[in-house]
């Protein structure tokens, strides 16, 4: 069994739905920051079909482009068969300026999460509470009727945020719904930038998608900053 599988696994022997949260592109000098949300039920671990279809998942970082897309089209597989379901949300480079990174990763994640429960049947995304244990059920009219939600973030827990949490460090090596969030989130920016690129092709954002290499570097220096330039991170990163 893949590891991520084992660790997703044990999750679910005390709740009914695990939901993994991850994001792509906060360190960009250029264009959104991108969240993914992955959900898996106990429907996926008795399942062969996906536990073979998931044996290669792994830690977006650590794929191809072309392994990525792969993988996506497994999840989407896995998706309209019932085996799972995943949203991806954007927070733009002007909610990035109103906000700052972590504050629109934030937002980004929070989309993605109530896509997800948009579409729920019988379960609720679990609410912060005053006090009580950190996966607590959803609270107010739904909570005698919604399963037990446990939602798990890349890295150290999110604050402020107003879904109960738990922050899991390194956890897109670690969990399998936390990098199948991250395969969904890093495709759909990497999909995003190239579709960026058309309209600011002297940028180069289909090479990069928006990462500060030096030919990125070099041609904000010739070009000036877009519209979808980060002005911080330039200032930071660039010394402009």
């Amino acid at each position: 069994m893949n590891p991520l599988q084992t660790y997703d696994q044990n999750a679910l022997s005390t709740a009914q739905i695990l939901i993994g949260v991850d994001e792509a592109g906060r360190g960009c000098l250029a264009g959104p920051v991108v969240a993914g949300a992955c959900l898996v039920t106990q429907v996926f671990f008795a399942s062969p079909v996906a536990l073979a279809q998931s044996a290669k998942i792994n830690d977006s970082k650590q794929l191809s482009a072309e392994a990525r897309a792969s993988q996506l089209g497994a999840m989407e597989v896995m998706e309209s068969e019932g085996l799972i379901d995943f949203a991806v949300a954007m927070s733009s480079v002007e909610e990035i300026t109103q906000l700052n990174i972590l504050g629109a990763t934030r937002l980004a994640m929070q989309r993605a999460l109530e896509q997800l429960a948009e579409r729920a049947s019988g379960w609720a995304l679990p609410c912060l509470a005053a006090e009580g244990p950190l996966f607590s059920q959803a609270h107010g009219a739904e909570s005698a009727t919604s399963a037990i939600v446990k939602v798990l973030v890349d890295g150290r827990p999110l604050k402020p945020f107003p879904y109960t949490h738990h922050g899991l460090v390194r956890g897109d090596s670690r969990s399998l719904s936390i990098a199948m969030a991250s395969i969904a989130a890093k495709v759909a920016r990497d999909r995003e930038m190239h579709r960026l690129a058309q309209t600011y092709p002297q940028y180069g954002f289909e090479q990069h998608k928006g990462y500060g290499t030096a030919a990125h570097r070099a041609a904000i220096r010739e070009h000036g900053p877009s519209p979808l330039h980060r002005e911080l991170f330039l200032r930071k990163l660039l010394g402009t």
